[in-house]
């Protein structure tokens, strides 16, 4: 099948990749021309880990490609995907659709035969309809259906996620439109994938409703932390006491300083916003949302506690600035939160990340970037773990103690065991453990 990709973000250039591996023919579409031309050059905007290796083979197959211009993809397109970018708008929290709805128009005069466009991107319920009237009012004469196949891509693991994903959850009622989509999953159908078909609305809430019940459970395990703590419990054998249950279940279930990326933070606060036009409030996201902003401030204050009271004058060795590890997204991060109250209170911080500090020069000021792990941790007072990169996990711990100069490590992710940490003669504290 021939696929035109419209915006090559994350969702955009992995789907597109990924699509054109299963054999379609794909080409990624940005307005972007410094994007198109890195693209076009074998680079990667993104750090997503085998995304490089991916696009380079398709692209040497000839099975995608990337353009400024859309006119000649589309009119050759059996399916045409919005995979544009639906930030929170600035002043309401609601989805910001203006780019989806931009390119429903410019779609609109330019198919060429029935086409189904395709809305990847993450929208509030009714955007499908939304989009379906744009492109009728500006081609009144134009043979096409509008499908919602929302996005459940990990940024770390999204290549995997793609091509072995859990389900494809695909919203329409027109029977040519799911003739297109069964064949261009059909990879996916051989691999006995469950494929949802379903109605537009009910795929576009599927999407909010995953979601927000995967930040309902990292919140509730956060708080659960924090009761841990003031009861001198271990939270990591409570998630992995309750997680055994199957209607629970383990994932997601790891204390930390709260959740952040491109999709949490905007989805679960686009849906509490579009419960409350409908009139219907939800109660627990409205407090998810509220909670885990508060926590993520709260870290700072961990920190100084830990470090007894005060850190002006001090220096702390800061490991990992990405939301999460094996991406370079720094959306929503802890760490922009935590780092300028940090320097707020007189610190110095040192800080390394294997991705991410191109990004966190752009969104922060006043810490300083260091060349690996060891060089962040020379001379500092403690080392503050916010991020659990896998090199972080096999520090070499004597390098480390005898370049601190106080053992005193402070993990957000408890990626160490506090009793081995105490053996080592380091002063440790995660999140969520009692102390040793």
């Amino acid at each position: 099948m021939r696929i035109t990709m419209i915006g090559t973000g994350y969702v955009g250039l992995v789907s597109g990749a990924c699509f054109s591996d299963f054999g379609h023919m794909v080409t990624c579409i940005d307005k972007d021309d410094s994007k198109i031309d890195t693209l076009r050059a074998g680079g990667i905007p993104i750090f997503e880990p085998g995304l490089d290796q991916l696009v380079a083979k398709n692209v040497e197959a000839g099975r995608l490609s990337f353009d400024t211009d859309a006119h000649s993809a589309i009119q050759g397109s059996d399916v045409v995907f919005i995979a544009v970018g639906t930030p929170s708008r600035r002043g309401d929290g609601h989805a910001d659709l203006s780019y989806v709805y931009a390119a429903a128009e410019e779609i609109a005069g330019m198919m060429d035969g029935f086409t189904v466009v395709v809305t990847k991107s993450t929208v509030p319920v009714g955007t499908g309809d939304a989009v379906e009237e744009i492109i009728r009012k500006a081609n009144p004469a134009a043979d096409f259906a509008v499908v919602s196949n929302p996005e459940f891509l990990r940024e770390g693991a999204a290549i995997e996620d793609f091509k072995r994903p859990d389900r494809v959850v695909i919203g329409t009622d027109d029977e040519r439109a799911r003739e297109s989509m069964r064949e261009l999953y059909r990879p996916l159908f051989l691999n006995e994938t469950p494929i949802v078909f379903t109605t537009r609305r009910t795929s576009e809430l599927i999407k909010y409703a995953a979601n927000a019940f995967l930040a309902t459970k990292i919140t509730f395990i956060n708080e659960m932390a924090d009761l841990c703590e003031a009861v001198g419990a271990d939270v990591k054998q409570v998630a992995k006491g309750i997680g055994l249950d199957k209607r629970i279940g383990g994932k997601f279930l790891n204390a930390g300083p709260g959740y952040g990326g491109s999709c949490f933070p905007k989805d679960t606060l686009a849906l509490t916003k579009t419960a409350n036009d409908y009139g219907t409030p939800l109660q627990i996201v409205e407090s998810v949302v509220e909670v885990n902003a508060r926590r993520k401030k709260a870290m700072a204050q961990k920190i100084i506690k830990a470090m007894g009271g005060d850190v002006k004058g001090k220096t702390i060795g800061l490991l990992g600035l990405a939301f999460k590890p094996n991406t370079d997204d720094m959306r929503d991060a802890p760490s922009l939160d935590i780092v300028p109250a940090l320097v707020g209170a007189g610190a110095t911080v040192r800080a390394y990340d294997p991705e991410s500090m191109d990004e966190a020069r752009k969104m922060m000021t006043g810490l300083e970037f260091s060349r690996d792990a060891y060089s962040a941790i020379e001379g500092a007072d403690a080392l503050v773990i916010i991020t659990e990169w896998d090199q972080f996990r096999a520090l070499d711990l004597d390098r480390v103690k005898a370049a601190l100069k106080t053992p005193q490590i402070i993990d957000l992710r408890n990626i160490y065991d506090p009793r081995m940490m105490a053996g080592l003669g380091f002063t440790y504290e995660g999140i969520g453990l009692p102390s040793v």
